[in-house]
């Protein structure tokens, strides 16, 4: 059973437009949001490069993206990618099992305990 998909664009975009292509984003994330089955939609910036921009977003099925993507809001999005100075880079991944802080403190618990790292098994799923 899938447990959620994700989607990150990865945008590279010309100095003298970034502001421009930010605003735009910034509007379209309030409507995004509330399309059915987003669970998060994020706008982020590098640390490294204020030009390298992120749109993060996390979707319950494969039905509901795809529905949003036929969307309004996708079509403006993707008009507003036409400032972009590298074509934008889009990855969708497929989660089947989500895991978190239970992995990072079992971890502590092995250590604390006095156990190597070699007596423990620790399973960590990938993406697809």
């Amino acid at each position: 059973m899938i447990c959620m998909i994700l989607v990150i664009i990865r945008m590279k975009v010309l100095a003298e437009k970034r502001k421009e292509l930010s605003q735009t984003i910034v509007s379209l994330i309030r409507s995004i949001r509330t399309e059915n089955g987003c669970q998060r939609c994020d706008f982020c910036q590098s640390t490294e490069d204020e030009n390298q921009l992120f749109l993060l977003e996390e979707w319950d099925t494969h039905e509901n993206l795809m529905a949003y993507i036929k969307s309004e809001q996708f079509r403006v999005l993707q008009g507003a990618m036409n400032l972009l100075k590298e074509h934008q880079k889009m990855m969708f991944y497929t989660v089947f099992h989500q895991t978190g802080m239970e992995e990072i403190q079992l971890i502590n618990s092995v250590s604390k305990n006095g156990l190597g790292m070699n007596d423990v098994t620790i399973t960590f799923t990938d993406y697809d």
